[in-house]
C-alpha cells in the first residue's frame, strides 16, 4: 500500500530508515569503501548463489536452532557488533539485547558502542559478546578486556581488518565524526529531520559509552596498523574464553589462526566498509571451510539481507551468521517494532527455504554444495 510504513524485508527498512535518518546518519551506516563496488559485488554474488528446491519431502516439523559454543541459539543468525548504534534509535543497542535475550542468540557488543559493556550483557541475559579492537600499544584494549571478564563475557571477538580505518568518501562528504559535531551542515541536516532530532535531543546526544573519561577515550581514526600475530598471542593468554577473529578473508590467515588457538574465525568483509577491491567474502567463505576442514567454528557476516542469504551462507559452510545494518535500519524506520517485524520477516524467509528444500535443519544445509561449483564463477554456483 502507497505509504506503508510495514516492513516486509529489509529493502523496505532500509527505504524507510532513509526518510527518516539525517544523510550523515544514513550515510554513516550505509556506506561502504571506495566506490562501494566490493560492497556491491558481494551482493551480486550472493544473489547469484542458487538453491536447488526438492519435492516429496516431509518438512513439517523444521527447527532453526543452531548450536554456538557450548549452548543453542533459537535462531541461526545473531547480531553483529555495531559502532553506536543508538544513532539509529534511541535506545538501539537495548533493543538488539533485548532480541538477543529474546531469542537466546549472540548480540556483539561494540567497542564503540553507545551502551556500556556491563549493561549491555546484563540486558541480553548474558548472551553478548564483546567485541575489541587492538590500537596503538594495546593497553587500552587489554583493560577493556579484563572489564569484559569482570562482566562475565565469555566470548571475545578481535576485529582485526581495520590496520586503517577505510576511506568512506560518503562519511567525508558529509563531515562525519564519532562522536559527530554539529556545524552548519549537520545543523541543515537536522533541521530537515525532526522526529529523528528531536527524539534524539530528548533522550540524549549517543556518546561512546565504553570511554567515559579524558584518561580512557577511543579515537576512531588511531592507526590499528602495530597489531600482529604476537598481539594475537598475548590476547590468547589473557583471554580464557571463547576467541573469535572476524574479518578473516584468506585461507593462509584461517588455517594459521586455528593452529594459534583460536576458537572460531568470522569471514567478513566489515560489510564492504574496509577495502574496496576485497575478494566477495561470500566466496571466500567456501575456499576458507575447504582449507581449515568441516569441524572448525566458521562464522560469517557481511552483505546479508534476507533469509534465503542466511541459508545460502550456511550452504557455504558457515556455522552460524550475523546481522548488521539490516537491523540499524529497521529500528531507524519503526524503533522496536520495526526490528521485530524484519525478525520475523527473516525466520519466516529462512523456514520457507527449508521447505522449498526439503530440509528440517540448519545442519542439513552444509551437505547441499554441489561437488561441482565453480567458484570463479559468479554467476553459476548452485546447490544440489
Amino acid at each position: 500500500m502507497f505509504g506503508s510504513t510495514d516492513i516486509h524485508d529489509s529493502a523496505d527498512a532500509r527505504r524507510l530508515a532513509r526518510r527518516r535518518l539525517p544523510w550523515m546518519v544514513f550515510d554513516y551506516i550505509d556506506g561502504a569503501a571506495g566506490e562501494g563496488h566490493g560492497e556491491a559485488l558481494n551482493r551480486a554474488a550472493l544473489s547469484d548463489l542458487r538453491l536447488q528446491p526438492r519435492i516429496l519431502v516431509d518438512v513439517t516439523k523444521r527447527s532453526l536452532h543452531v548450536d554456538v559454543f557450548d549452548h543453542q541459539a533459537a535462531c541461526p543468525f545473531g547480531i553483529a557488533p555495531m559502532g553506536m548504534c543508538n544513532l539509529s534509535a534511541p535506545g538501539a543497542d537495548l533493543m538488539l539485547a533485548n532480541m538477543a535475550a529474546r531469542h537466546r542468540t549472540p548480540v556483539g557488543v561494540s567497542t564503540v558502542a553507545s551502551t556500556s559493556l556491563e549493561t549491555m550483557i546484563e540486558a541480553a541475559d548474558g548472551h553478548a559478546w564483546f567485541q575489541l579492537y587492538i590500537a596503538g600499544d594495546g593497553s587500552g584494549a587489554k583493560k577493556l578486556v579484563d572489564r569484559a571478564r569482570a562482566a562475565d563475557y565469555r566470548t571475545l571477538i578481535l576485529t582485526l581488518d581495520v590496520p586503517e580505518v577505510g576511506r568512506r568518501p560518503r562519511e567525508l562528504r558529509r563531515g562525519f565524526k564519532m562522536p559527530f559535531k554539529i556545524g552548519p551542515r549537520q545543523f541543515i541536516d537536522f533541521a530537515l529531520h525532526p522526529t529523528w532530532s528531536l527524539s534524539t535531543l530528548i533522550n540524549g546526544r549517543p556518546e561512546l559509552a565504553n570511554f567515559t573519561s579524558a584518561d580512557d577515550s577511543f579515537d576512531r581514526t588511531a592507526s590499528r596498523a602495530a597489531a600482529d600475530w604476537d598481539s594475537l598471542a598475548q590476547f590468547r593468554d589473557q583471554w580464557r574464553g571463547n576467541l573469535v577473529v572476524k574479518g578473516v578473508l584468506s585461507v593462509e590467515d584461517a588455517r594459521r589462526l586455528k593452529a594459534a588457538g583460536v576458537d572460531a574465525i568470522q569471514v567478513s568483509s566489515h560489510g564492504g566498509r574496509q577495502l574496496d577491491s576485497a575478494p566477495p567474502p561470500i566466496l571466500m567463505l567456501r575456499q576458507i571451510r575447504d582449507a581449515v576442514g568441516d569441524d572448525y567454528p566458521i562464522f560469517y557476516d557481511s552483505g546479508l539481507r534476507s533469509g534465503e542469504d542466511v541459508v545460502k551462507a550456511y550452504a557455504m559452510g558457515a556455522d552460524f551468521v550475523f546481522f548488521g545494518r539490516a537491523m540499524q535500519f529497521a529500528m531507524a524506520a519503526r524503533g522496536e517494532t520495526g526490528l521485530q517485524q524484519l525478525w520475523g520477516v527473516l525466520m519466516e524467509e529462512i523456514s520457507l527455504a527449508l521447505a522449498q528444500l526439503g530440509r528440517t535443519s540448519m545442519r542439513s544445509l552444509q551437505a547441499t554444495l554441489a561437488a561441482d561449483v565453480p567458484m570463479t564463477n559468479l554467476s553459476t554456483a548452485a546447490f544440489a
